[in-house]
């Protein structure tokens, strides 16, 4: 996949470019249709594909107090995009001033000057430039003056409740902690990435030493609770984990720090400082205060044990 940025020169593609447009946090099922499309039209005209997408939410710029967190940060995301096949990715770098841009400037400046885009795709609702006072229906107006098509695509619904596909609905049954109906729409589990650092070691102590993951602040993390996941190491190798993401009530009555730990299952080694990839497979249960550390230990055996049966067949 070609990667580019916004503030470059003309990139030449024969043919032109099927450009689709949007934040694509998460790369869901939604927006793989949407990329679909875009890959099949581009096919029938003998033209490249590209995404335009942001480095960040645009509302962490806009209206930062009620930005939503991120189901992928950048790196991930364009992993994720690199996966569907589209030839060309350009990142639009977001901030004050490109929240300000005219919505007729970034047609001419990103669609035609910058990709050379024969035609457009987007979801029916889309929205952009300054206060989002572009729609489909203008885009469709600048592309018949200056040369591309415009298709506004319904966005698709999944199988289950006939709900529109978004990752705000995912985020929600995140925050719910139903991991397993995001990996649904998701198209995979929902994974976050981070540092391994050091901890108070209250796991080795207990005989389950945990690597504690350092998530960043502005992505989602799932409801408090115990789940069965996946542990991925730098060097790719991919281990079993049971997950405890929480407060930790039974030490800390008024714990405020939401904390990621993951027990690799069969595992012995040192993961300080290493980068981590945890995914969310099933929720075991909630977190909960137990009354004994001994009833905690033999509660963690217990979730061990799930995880490790749902992981084998999974």
């Amino acid at each position: 996949m070609e990667l580019l940025t916004d503030d470059g020169p003309p990139a030449a593609a024969p043919g032109g470019r099927v450009v689709t447009i949007g934040v694509y946090d998460g790369v869901h099922l939604g927006h793989r249709a949407l990329i679909d499309q875009a890959r099949g039209l581009a096919e029938a005209r003998g033209a490249h594909t590209a995404v335009v997408t942001f480095d960040r939410h645009p509302a962490m710029v806009v209206r930062p107090d009620s930005a939503p967190k991120l189901l992928t940060d950048l790196e991930q995301k364009l992993e994720l995009l690199e996966s569907t096949g589209v030839d060309t990715t350009l990142v639009v770098h977001f901030d004050i001033e490109q929240s300000r841009q005219p919505a007729e400037e970034f047609v001419q400046q990103i669609l035609v000057e910058r990709l050379s885009a024969c035609a457009v795709v987007v979801g029916h609702d889309f929205h952009f430039g300054h206060e989002r006072s572009g729609n489909v229906a203008s885009l469709a107006r600048m592309g018949g003056e200056l040369g591309f098509d415009v298709l506004g695509i319904r966005l698709v619904d999944d199988d289950d409740e006939h709900e529109v596909v978004s990752s705000t609905r995912i985020r929600d049954l995140l925050t719910s902690g139903d991991v397993e109906a995001a990996s649904r729409l998701l198209g995979r589990p929902h994974e976050v990435r981070g540092a391994v650092e050091t901890g108070d070691a209250r796991g080795r102590e207990l005989g389950f030493p945990t690597a504690n993951v350092a998530v960043p602040d502005d992505i989602q993390l799932p409801g408090d609770g115990i789940y069965a996941g996946w542990y991925e190491r730098p060097d790719g190798s991919v281990h079993p984990a049971a997950l405890s993401l929480g407060r930790r009530p039974t030490f800390y009555a008024d714990g405020h720090l939401v904390l990621l730990e993951a027990y690799l299952l069969d595992f012995e080694g040192d993961l300080y400082g290493e980068g981590a990839k945890v995914r969310f497979v099933r929720r075991l249960r909630d977190e909960e205060r137990f009354d004994s550390v001994d009833d905690l230990v033999a509660q963690m055996g217990r979730d061990v044990d799930a995880a490790r049966t749902i992981l084998t067949n999974s």
